[in-house]
């Protein structure tokens, strides 16, 4: 987190824009939130702990946060945009999403991984990035079917 810190705080300074007490919030609780939060997920959350934050600010913030490469939007096919730490340092995962009750699960497969790989030499193709999205229902829904 430090780091990341580091990174936001560099970027602020850059942008010659100032550090606020709101920025840094909204920093704060997005590090230490679990999951892929909308910017309005996280206004609720930041308004709870500060009613003063209004959501343009939060927008804004997520949109800093994203051109600093702290953040970055995922897009699920649901008209949401969430957000999701881009810490380099995290191992590259895929996403399972629940069509019923919008859960998201994250996995790992170093199979799948490298079959990307295999694809992509196949075809001569120099890969750069890949994102994954597989959509079903979760077990918790399946149960109340």
């Amino acid at each position: 987190m430090k780091k990341l810190q580091k990174r936001f705080d560099d970027f602020i300074a850059l942008k010659s824009l100032k550090h606020t007490h709101q920025r840094n919030l909204i920093f704060d609780v997005f590090l230490n939130s679990d999951g892929h939060l909308s910017t309005e997920e996280l206004y609720e959350k930041i308004k709870s702990i500060d009613s003063s934050v209004g959501q343009a600010t939060v927008y804004r913030t997520m949109k800093l946060l994203c051109e600093a490469g702290i953040a970055h939007e995922i897009h699920f096919g649901d008209g949401l945009t969430r957000y999701e730490v881009d810490d380099s340092g995290k191992k590259h995962h895929d996403h399972l999403i629940c069509t019923v009750c919008g859960k998201i699960f994250e996995f790992v497969d170093e199979l799948i991984e490298q079959r990307q790989k295999e694809l992509a030499k196949k075809y001569d193709f120099d890969l750069t990035s890949h994102r994954m999205y597989l959509y079903g229902v979760c077990a918790d829904c399946r149960k109340k079917i």
